[in-house]
């Protein structure tokens, strides 16, 4: 039995328990991170020298990062189109896994803090602006490639769709207003649609 440590509300939790609901997985899922605490125990900390979420206990392996963790359950545990047997096909995958994690995650990530969790009195005006306008330039980058593709790394539904689907999931549903992007807006309709982003991600934000 496979088992994920991390609270269901982490977008980085809400990323694995997508993997694992395409796969159609069996897994137990332990309450830790944000309001649960448990993180920095002794006996946490040697799964995750980080203290953070999520972790994957499979067998004898124990594994963090949320990225890796989905390569490595689409690696071992799914198979083409879910996994691309091609290698090009699988390395625009990649590509797109890490583009979310170093260009359109971190605008957005301070979009939902400063629109979110931060009291309108406190807020950063610039940092909003800056933040807004570098969202922008990354989802105009991504609305040309999904003019070409109905999904991100080609013709077919890969493990790339996931951390950019919940990422999305966040520009959404932010308090802001948001200019039409026809690729964008359509392939995230397509994404809706999908039974594990349903379950697991389309919840509201915190």
């Amino acid at each position: 039995m496979l088992r994920l440590w991390g609270h269901k509300n982490s977008s980085n939790v809400q990323k694995v328990l997508w993997a694992l609901d395409e796969l159609r997985l069996d897994f137990e899922r332990v309450d830790a991170g944000g309001p649960f605490g448990r993180v920095k125990d002794a006996d946490y900390l040697t799964l995750n020298p980080n203290g953070l979420v999520p972790t994957l206990e499979d067998g004898s392996l124990t594994l963090w990062e949320s990225h890796a963790i989905v390569r490595y359950l689409f690696a071992r545990y799914g198979s083409p189109p879910l996994q691309p047997s091609d290698l090009a096909e699988r390395a625009r995958a990649d590509a797109w896994t890490d583009w979310q994690l170093g260009t359109l995650w971190p605008p957005v990530r301070t979009l939902l803090i400063q629109l979110l969790r931060t009291p309108e009195e406190r807020r950063d005006r610039g940092a909003i602006d800056g933040a807004r306008k570098a969202a922008l330039a990354a989802l105009g980058i991504l609305d040309r490639q999904l003019s070409r593709h109905p999904w991100v790394a080609g013709e077919y539904f890969t493990f790339a769709d996931i951390p950019l689907g919940v990422a999305a999931q966040r520009w959404y549903n932010l308090p802001a207003d948001r200019p039409a992007l026809q690729h964008v807006d359509a392939w995230y309709e397509r994404i809706k649609r999908r039974p594990g982003f349903e379950r697991w991600v389309d919840l509201p934000l915190t």
